[in-house]
């Protein structure tokens, strides 16, 4: 029945997590007698290993499954790792690079096996990482998004969409990562404000004087502009339409088009058109039938321009550019510009729009269906106002480039006939699982496979399908089963590039939504509100907290802060109140558990005091409040019920006031009051342990090792229900706390005591009365109707605000040098004639004011110096105002401390 004295959480992490996993805890099974509740885990990429977010996200999901199976569903956490694409294949080409070679250098088919050894040597680091943080997952089902029955899927979601005719092959404009030497799509691509120039530049008429100013932030691409486009409403170029303008430096015509998308107010109100390096320009092209002339190169050189810009990078050029510009007295003038620029998501390289061949998948009816399903609110967000902006998009969204110029991924599963030399014929491609044993057209039988591989969300779209093996049978029963999911728990920075893409696969394959709900949380930032990042130097790393503080605590920290779609910040501070929280379970269950000793086994719970049944109508409000907040995934407002029940209502007043009959020598007194004790501590326990897992189950443990419990219809009609020991927590069934536990008449006679033990506390304090003196008390009665509940709890007040004696009145007069509280409908008195040195404590008080003055007087400085208050970061102002309202507030006590002593 012992436990240690302090919680060694390192112990009892590895003890844990070692019998789950060995007693497969959290593995699931079709049943259909059990409900199933299943979540897909979001799969980090193999290149990952655990930061704070993933921390975050992998907790709250854990919290959920774990809540859902105290609740008796049938619960399915499915765990996995993605590929990663382009990332992935930058950390090995990088690794190749320190060894003086190139994937080049190997070829595809060595790089590649390259790639798969790094995968099985290092690929599985984070998932051993999510063991430690605790997670409840289905291990015997981990997948990895290019295992085998992965690639099966991609290859049948690929060939159906291909045989629809929703896939295609065309060139476009797309987003180029020179860098990565790849395509990508819109969401693929971050923006972020630049500084740069806006350069004022003379297009010339052709056969006139006359020319028309266009603004760019781009002159390079002016060597590849095949028009000057105006807004047909900007009376200023109104005469100027279908003139023809000789393109400087190039000496090449080009019209003057209309098109109702230029804004009058941008530059000069007249802009160059280059359709093939600007979406914008590409779309005025398609309208105004334009040539697009590429200029820029895969290479990001420049490409069929003058020799002498010929090989050029984008910055040279434009640097060149600019110069012959000034040289020919045709640059106006240059002016500071900001602008939004686009970057790669994975090396940050600038992007650059250009024309190349590419697959796309048509993804309009997708859109629609996807934008009706969250209209019905098929699928429902938390918080609900991400509904918006998800709807938006995709009523906005255009077809999605799915190939990529590298070779880690899926490779596309389309063969072209070739003929003897190996040369394509023009025969109709095949998209095909296999390599085609004969063209239908020509019957020859030579092929050759696609370049190009999938973006790696193609295969993360169909995750949800794809971990209960849609690709092998879309019929199985583990699909049926556990399809389509309960929620999904992500960020909201991809909820376009991956939460979209799965409802649209989902729908289309499936004809089902994959989960039901979609709940966002924010990311985690430091304690100043900044993202965290190396190059700051304020990254917290989880693995270093968990060795530190405890996974419990790491865990209760996170939880706690995970206001629904709201960024958190978050500290060392957090994880020492966690730990400290931890403590307080750990020594509270401790107090009891050696006070269980000899106590045989307890029996009914029978409230016998005001407190017993407080403690129970508490535990029953907050028992509601709790799982109605699990339920819609407000995880914060969960860990601050829990943490103000068991610290400030179990432990501090509860336990406080129980101790005297925990240490009765009559045994039925000691069996009763224990029997509540245990019964409200495995209730809290229950709804603690999906938060904090570890602690939980160790004191389960012991609790259930030493008793069994009965508990009856205190106040209620339900049967006697037996809590019995034979089950590890997790395992455990939820208590059902009776309603008829809470009664708004006991919980408010308690308030009131409390509310006088509270200010009697305050005035000790304050008045430096010490902690171990016992004090007289005169209560004058204002409110009759509360006289009754004090005397039948008088002894609550006198123990633990330390009072003698009470005396009670009507219109009591106040002694001298005397304080006075006013709470629980009485004005309490309480004389300080020899408790305290009257005039040595007037001395002292006045000093306190006196320091506390130049704290107001410093603190006012500040705030009101405006160089101070310009430069000094917002944090750092909070922190100062807050100093001068403490000490405001302290002058303020000092003062009504001062009015006491007369």
């Amino acid at each position: 029945m012992e436990m240690e004295k302090v919680y060694n959480s390192k112990d009892v992490e590895r003890k844990w997590y070692k019998y789950w996993v060995e007693n497969k805890t959290f593995s699931a099974k079709s049943d259909k007698n059990k409900k199933p509740f299943t979540i897909v885990i979001p799969p980090p990429n193999v290149t990952g290993s655990l930061h704070m977010g993933h921390a975050l996200n992998n907790t709250l999901q854990d919290i959920i499954i774990r809540f859902k199976k105290l609740q008796g569903y049938n619960t399915l956490w499915v765990p996995g790792t993605d590929h990663g694409g382009i990332a992935t294949q930058n950390v090995v080409e990088k690794l190749l690079k320190k060894e003086g070679k190139t994937k080049y250098d190997l070829g595809r088919e060595k790089f590649l096996e390259t790639m798969w050894k790094w995968r099985v040597e290092t690929g599985d680091t984070i998932l051993n990482q999510l063991k430690k943080l605790g997670c409840g997952l289905d291990w015997d089902r981990t997948a990895f998004t290019m295992d085998e029955e992965r690639s099966k899927a991609v290859k049948k979601a690929f060939i159906k969409l291909y045989d629809k005719g929703l896939i295609y092959r065309g060139k476009r404009l797309v987003n180029w990562c020179t860098r990565c030497a790849t395509a990508l799509s819109d969401i693929e691509v971050e923006y972020e404000n630049e500084k740069s120039s806006l350069w004022h530049i003379k297009y010339p008429l052709k056969d006139s004087a006359e020319y028309i100013v266009v603004a760019t932030t781009r002159p390079e691409t002016m060597l590849g502009d095949t028009a000057v486009a105006v807004n047909p409403n900007d009376e200023r170029y109104a005469y100027l339409i279908g003139k023809t303008i000789m393109l400087p430096l190039v000496d090449r015509e080009i019209k003057i088009v209309a098109d109702y998308v230029i804004d009058q107010s941008f530059g000069t109100g007249a802009v160059k058109v280059t359709p093939a390096h600007d979406a914008t320009d590409n779309e005025i092209a398609k309208r105004n039938n334009l040539e697009a002339i590429e200029v820029i190169g895969i290479n990001g050189k420049m490409i069929n321009v003058p020799e002498k810009y010929a090989g050029l990078s984008v910055a040279d050029a434009r640097e060149a550019v600019v110069g012959d510009l000034q040289a020919q007295g045709l640059l106006i003038n240059t002016e500071e510009y900001s602008h939004s620029v686009g970057r790669c998501y994975r090396c940050a390289n600038t992007i650059e729009p250009l024309m190349s061949e590419q697959w796309f998948l048509n993804v309009s009816e997708m859109s629609k269906r996807a934008v009706n399903a969250a209209n019905k609110e098929e699928t429902k967000f938390y918080p609900a106002s991400w509904k918006k902006p998800y709807v938006l998009w995709l009523e906005n969204l255009r077809d999605w480039c799915i190939s990529r110029q590298i070779w880690w991924g899926h490779r596309i599963p389309v063969y072209y006939c070739a003929d003897e030399e190996g040369n394509k014929t023009s025969c109709k491609p095949i998209a095909s699982f296999e390599t085609p044993a004969q063209c239908p057209l020509c019957k020859g039988t030579k092929f050759l496979q696609d370049d190009d591989v999938l973006d790696t969300w193609f295969s993360s779209a169909l995750w949800p399908v794809s971990v209960f093996n849609w690709g092998s049978d879309e019929n199985n029963e583990d699909l049926k089963y556990f399809y389509p999911t309960a929620v999904l728990v992500t960020g909201h920075e991809i909820l376009y590039l991956w939460v979209a893409r799965m409802v649209q696969f989902g729908l289309e394959f499936i004809d089902k939504i994959p989960y039901k709900d979609i709940f966002i949380h924010g990311i985690v930032r430091d304690k100043s509100g900044k993202k965290m990042s190396k190059s700051l130097g304020n990254v917290v790393d989880p693995l270093g907290v968990m060795d530190k503080f405890g996974t419990d605590a790491l865990r209760f920290a996170l939880a706690q802060a995970a206001a629904p779609g709201r960024d958190m910040q978050i500290s060392d501070e957090s994880f020492l109140a966690a730990r400290n929280f931890a403590n307080k379970i750990w020594n509270a269950s401790r107090f009891i558990i050696m006070n269980l000793e000899g106590a045989g086994e307890l029996g009914e719970i029978k409230p016998s005091e005001l407190a017993d049944k407080w403690i129970l109508a508490e535990l029953a409000e907050t028992s509601k409040k709790v799982k109605a907040a699990y339920e819609i995934y407000d995880i914060d407002a969960a860990a601050r019920e829990l943490y103000d029940f068991f610290w400030t209502k179990y432990c501090d007043w509860y336990i406080e006031l129980s101790k005297i009959r925990i240490m009765s020598q009559d045994l039925a007194v000691k069996k009763q009051v224990l029997s509540i004790l245990i019964y409200v501590l495995k209730a809290a326990l229950q709804l603690l342990s999906p938060i904090m897992p570890f602690i939980t189950a160790e004191i389960w443990e012991t609790l259930n090792g030493n008793y069994e419990l009965r508990i009856t219809n205190y106040g209620s009609t339900a049967a006697d229900e037996r809590q019995s020991g034979d089950k590890i927590i997790a395992e455990s069934s939820l208590f059902v706390i009776p309603e008829s536990f809470y009664r708004e008449s006991v919980v408010e006679k308690m308030l009131a005591v409390q509310e006088i033990i509270t200010k009697i506390r305050t005035i000790r304090s304050e008045m430096n009365i010490s902690p171990a003196a016992q004090i007289e008390a005169m209560f004058s009665v204002l409110n009759p109707e509360n006289e009754k509940t004090l005397n039948e709890n008088e002894d609550y007040i006198k123990r633990l605000a330390k009072i003698s004696n009470i005396e009670f009145g009507k219109n009591m007069q106040r002694p001298k040098n005397s304080a006075l509280a006013v709470a629980g409908g009485f004005e309490i008195f309480l004389p300080l004639e020899g408790l305290i040195d009257i005039e040595k404590e007037k001395a002292r008080l006045a000093k306190e004011i006196v320091l506390a003055g130049q704290e107001v007087e410093r603190t006012n400085a500040k705030l009101q110096n405006e160089n101070f208050v310009k430069r000094a970061p917002e944090t750092e102002i909070e922190k100062i105002k807050a100093r001068l309202s403490d000490a405001q507030t302290k002058i303020e006590k000092i003062n009504e401390s001062l009015r006491f002593l007369g």
